[in-house]
């Protein structure tokens, strides 16, 4: 089953392939049929990648129908182990014992899972209308990029966790650098794989240490081996140093409000989704788990580092002129309160970052999708001060944004007020004064969540911008699933908490 969700997309690339896309070189002169022939095949294309995104979707659906949250085992485990590839004409077997490709779900995992597979359609629809050139590739790119992500959730093993973990940055890259928005985004490509590239490569030594030490990388065999405080503290700062790159925290964070600034509306719409929540992952999987005398040791030090992060990263949010720089910023501040759950060290609080992570991934894309797509398509500019008043001219988006403002603010009934409370209940357990600080980035999230609706939606309006359209049908039905999402987990918590629970106590305790 797991198999079938990393091969779908690819199988979908692979459709893709065939299908000839002329560029508008070739069109200079051609015959309107031919024109039109070429416009119902980058149609055909798109439909082609929705469909498989959706399939996949229905897939990672029935795959956690069939999840059994009553047990902390791994479940639909597929395992690979070798290769042998035998040479007919020469009689030779050539064997490749070390390649060991071992799959499966348990509770952290599979919503995580569900949350890649639920976001990859949003984003082949976001960019349905604006992205006119090689749409193929682009298509593809998020296609691969999926069975990427996914692909990272359910490994369990170290070294081919770690080819994943990088894999994504090849079709983040292309998609920035390609399709992105202005001459920044090909800085902005390059700053994304390096920033995060350099932050890995710790990870690959630390990887390597583990192999030489204990002579395996699976992730469940290692968590049984006695590890001595003195190693685990090395190991744990070099994984740490890699996740902290992809959070981001504080200040390994710069490359991020480039990377949303200039990345096309699919781009980052994935960005905020999922890729921030890789990191999140890895510290429950590897840290907590593997390392869980050096977390102890330091969760000191990385809630100081996240306290740093929110305050920062608030202050950075409210100085903003990009209104997606808006976002983007905003994002380093909840998922510091996401790291400030994680390293709680109680239920309570790594029950709430990992609901947390899976509200930021409905709210934070609804939020591109309203300032990078609705207001961006229509306006052509990022500038908050150009926009004014469009509660008059635009009343659907109006209550639109003002309905994700307040969930990005933390408020009853979002799924992000149960999130942020339970992550910063489980830190008061911990250390109160940490907790009397992070509550303050519900105060900061407030202000400059309040402060950009009313400008851009109250006030006269700018003679700047011409009186347009209000969102499309295809605009709101991407918004109405995440506004659903959002609204379904705030009043329902439990749908999540019931079925984490157990895979999150084996983190902190033996069952």
């Amino acid at each position: 089953m797991i198999t079938l969700l990393l091969l779908i997309p690819i199988l979908g690339s692979l459709c893709l392939v065939p299908l000839k896309e002329l560029d508008s070189r070739e069109l200079v002169g051609a015959p309107e049929s031919l024109k039109i022939q070429n416009e119902n095949r980058k149609q055909l294309m798109k439909q082609i990648a929705l469909l498989t995104s959706i399939v996949n979707l229905i897939v990672a659906i029935f795959l956690w129908i069939q999840f059994d949250p009553s047990t902390t085992q791994y479940q639909f485990i597929e395992e690979y182990t070798g290769l042998s590839l035998y040479n007919q004409i020469g009689n030779i077997e050539i064997s490749l014992p070390f390649i060991h490709f071992f799959v499966g779900i348990d509770g952290i995992s599979i919503y995580f899972v569900l949350l890649t597979a639920f976001i990859t359609p949003i984003c082949i629809l976001s960019n349905w209308e604006d992205i006119t050139t090689k749409i193929k590739y682009y298509l593809i790119s998020f296609l691969i990029l999926e069975t990427l992500q996914i692909a990272v959730f359910v490994v369990l093993d170290l070294l081919v966790f770690y080819v994943f973990f990088e894999s994504v940055l090849i079709p983040l890259f292309l998609i920035i650098g390609i399709w992105g928005a202005g001459v920044p985004r090909i800085r902005a490509s390059f700053m994304l794989f390096l920033y995060t590239l350099l932050g890995s490569l710790w990870m690959l030594l630390a990887i390597m240490v583990i192999y030489n030490n204990y002579g395996s990388t699976d992730i469940q065999l290692i968590s049984l081996k006695e590890i001595s405080l003195e190693s685990q503290k090395w190991l744990w700062l070099a994984f740490f140093i890699s996740f902290a790159f992809k959070t981001p925290l504080f200040p390994f964070h710069i490359w991020l409000n480039f990377a949303h600034t200039s990345a096309p509306l699919g781009g980052s719409i994935i960005l905020a989704g999922v890729i921030l929540k890789l990191a999140t992952y890895g510290y429950l999987r590897i840290l907590i788990s593997i390392l869980p005398d050096a977390t102890n040791y330091f969760s000191p030090l990385v809630q100081t580092i996240a306290i740093i992060s929110l305050i920062y990263a608030s202050l950075a949010t409210i100085r903003q002129t990009d209104i997606k720089g808006v976002v983007a910023y905003s994002s380093v501040a909840h998922m510091a309160v996401v790291v400030l759950g994680l390293f709680s060290n109680n239920i309570q609080g790594i029950q709430g970052a990992i609901l947390l992570s899976l509200a930021h991934g409905f709210v934070s894309p609804a939020l591109f999708i309203l300032v990078g797509g609705v207001l961006y398509h229509r306006y052509h500019t990022r500038t908050v001060n150009y926009y004014r008043g469009l509660v008059l001219t635009m009343p659907i988006f109006t209550i639109m944004f003002f309905l994700f403002t307040l969930f990005n603010m933390g408020t009853p009934l979002s799924a992000n007020f149960i999130g942020e409370f339970l992550s910063l209940a489980g830190v008061f357990q911990r250390n109160p004064a940490i907790a009397a600080l992070g509550a303050t980035g519900i105060f900061f999230s407030a202000c400059y969540s309040i402060w950009l609706y009313n400008r851009i939606a109250y006030g006269s309006h700018s003679k700047y911008i011409p009186v347009t359209s209000d969102i499309s049908r295809r605009e709101f039905m991407l918004l109405l699933p995440l506004l659903i999402a959002t609204l379904v987990l705030g009043v329902f918590p439990n749908i999540i908490l019931d079925s984490i629970a157990l895979s999150v106590s084996t983190l902190l305790y033996i069952v």
